[in-house]
């Protein structure tokens, strides 16, 4: 199968070189999806002022060279020198036939695959993880899920916060409530809670604050029993981790995590090599790299401090610390950072002293994929009513009693055991949630609204898990299996034909997605596919289609459209029940 505008595409650049040379073959075809045929050739606006000729007696020529007879009708130029391209009915009716037999959906390799490290989640340790840490959790993990079924080694980063100076106050409050107590417990059940005890304890008590304060020094001094007791207060809060994460359903592992104490052993190097090459230099106490073309209020250069007036060293040396790994071990092409909108100057400028420091190489990519900020009604951050962040333990158990709500609307009680509403209202709820962020451009903020996200009627997860579930009914409904490959689908309608060349471009746009890290045009291709198929089975009957050809065509045009929803939504990491 192909994708339609990589196929036209190819055909216009072909009549570009017949009609004026090779040496216009570098111009773009700029084949776009046109309101007037099916796709539109617009290479010829700005060909013409290259060839100090009109566009549209360029087009007219590039039209009399195009060799499209057995994939479109005529091309047509039209206004100023667009060119209509219309497909052929049996053309898409043989695609979609033979995408139908394709595990990968028309999802073609890339020509070179690249090593991907998308770093996400990234929460602290003992600490609960807030609404905050939801987005940069469900956009990276789909990220890393798109690229790697895309073709692509996808190295998954989990750099949580492991290290520092509240570790100091935490490893005494351990020792002091004991560590098999009910209190230690709650690193597993409610971290926030463990940390806010020791919070309180370090300001209210000088004796426990100065204990604190020396068990940092040990611990950054890698005293053996301290460091046992900073590795038993990770683990068990890996286990928190893994709750959350479980029922999210994202991808992450222990084997993924590489928190800031995974580089400790670099920052003095790297901070050496700085201050050797040149660009580190000594300013107020501290060791500084001041990168170019970044300058404060006032004009003056900003520095980007690599290790503080008292010695010690911070997110930026970290960060630098970890680029060279990525890029010396892990021999990275790419690296994505799916962190908050707000660490966007921290993050140009770290990269900036990265690429001066020459350690990263030409041709990798670092970039920063932002996250926008999830909002109140209100439209600042959402929080509760006290003021308090948002645990994402306590929105994910409200998304499930929500969606457990309008299932009993709904007499959902009534069609299913207990076991399985519980299952279907888990999987609705958290799908409406995760959906509701991955749809929405990563770097925008949006309103946290619970009645739009858990509504059955447009854009939203509940919507495109009914429309997979009802296509899965049609088919226990006919007591067949979905058809493979070869099936014979044709194209006898306008709602056919419409479903059908839009599920052509899933290929194209698992491949944008990737390339620009924004799964939300995956999102909302998915809206389209499914509002099609509304459309379409609406007016197209299919178990009552006039003959059985028609049906057996119709049926296979329903398992390409319910392969392509379910893939994409795995893709997405929102999960389908079998039935709703």
């Amino acid at each position: 199968m192909a994708d339609p505008q990589q196929v036209l595409a190819q055909r216009v650049h072909d009549a570009l070189v017949a009609s004026f040379g090779p040496e216009y073959g570098d111009a773009d075809p700029l084949i776009r999806p046109s309101s007037f045929a099916d796709f539109q050739a617009n290479v010829a606006l700005p060909l013409g002022k290259r060839l100090r000729r009109s566009p549209r007696e360029v087009a007219a020529a590039l039209a009399a060279q195009l060799d499209v007879a057995d994939i479109c009708a005529a091309p047509e130029v039209s206004g100023p020198g667009f060119i209509n391209l219309t497909l052929r009915d049996d053309w898409i009716a043989a695609q979609a036939s033979a995408m139908l037999g394709d595990d990968r959906l028309g999802v073609a390799p890339p020509a070179k695959p690249q090593t991907v490290v998308v770093e996400y989640s990234s929460p602290n340790i003992a600490k609960e993880m807030h609404v905050g840490h939801l987005r940069t959790t469900v956009v990276g993990d789909a990220i890393a899920r798109i690229l790697a079924f895309a073709g692509h080694r996808v190295i998954r980063d989990n750099h949580v916060g492991d290290w520092g100076t509240p570790f100091g106050m935490l490893i005494e409050h351990l020792l002091d409530v004991g560590e098999d107590s009910p209190e230690a417990g709650l690193l597993r059940t409610d971290p926030n809670a463990f940390y806010q005890a020791a919070r309180r304890k370090f300001d209210a008590d000088p004796a426990f604050a100065e204990r604190a304060r020396k068990r940092v020094v040990d611990l950054q001094g890698g005293d053996p029993a301290t460091m046992a007791l900073w590795a038993e207060l990770v683990e068990l809060s890996k286990q928190y981790l893994h709750r959350i994460y479980g029922r999210l359903g994202v991808t992450l592992t222990d084997d993924d995590i590489k928190g800031e104490s995974f580089y400790n052993d670099l920052l003095a190097d790297t901070a050496a090599r700085l201050e050797d090459d040149g660009l580190a230099v000594h300013s107020d106490g501290a060791l500084c790299v001041f990168p170019a073309g970044f300058t404060g209020r006032e004009g003056r250069p900003m520095p980007v401090i690599i290790r503080k007036s008292d010695g010690g060293y911070n997110y930026s040396t970290t960060d630098l610390a970890t680029i060279r790994y990525r890029v010396d071990e892990l021999h990275c092409d790419r690296a994505i950072y799916v962190v908050g909108s707000d660490q966007a100057l921290h993050f140009q400028m770290v990269f900036a002293v990265a690429a001066e420091a020459g350690w990263i190489p030409p041709g990798t990519s670092f970039e920063h994929a932002q996250i926008g900020l999830v909002l109140g009604p209100d439209g600042n951050r959402l929080r509760t009513r006290s003021g308090d962040n948002v645990q994402l333990s306590d929105l994910l158990q409200e998304a499930v009693d929500r969606a457990r709500g309008i299932l009993a609307e709904l007499d959902a009680a009534a069609r299913f055991d207990p076991a399985e509403l519980d299952a279907v209202a888990e999987a609705v709820g958290i799908g409406a949630v995760k959906y509701a962020d991955l749809s929405t451009a990563r770097e925008s903020a949006y309103v946290f609204d619970w009645d739009r996200m858990i509504s059955f009627r447009g854009n939203t997860g509940p919507y495109l898990q009914y429309a997979t579930t009802r296509i899965r009914s049609i088919f226990r409904r006919a007591a067949e299996a979905k058809p493979g490959g070869g099936a014979d689908l044709a194209v006898t309608a306008a709602p056919e034909r419409a479903l059908a060349l839009k599920l052509l471009g899933f290929g194209a746009v698992v491949t944008s997605a990737g390339e620009s890290a924004e799964p939300h045009r995956l999102c909302a291709y998915l809206f389209e596919v499914a509002s099609l198929f509304t459309t379409f089975y609406e007016e197209c009957p299919v178990l009552k289609a006039d003959s059985a050809s028609l049906r057996d065509s119709r049926l296979a045009l329903c398992a390409l459209t319910e392969s392509v929803l379910s893939t994409g939504l795995a893709l997405l990491g929102v999960p389908v029940p079998d039935r709703m």
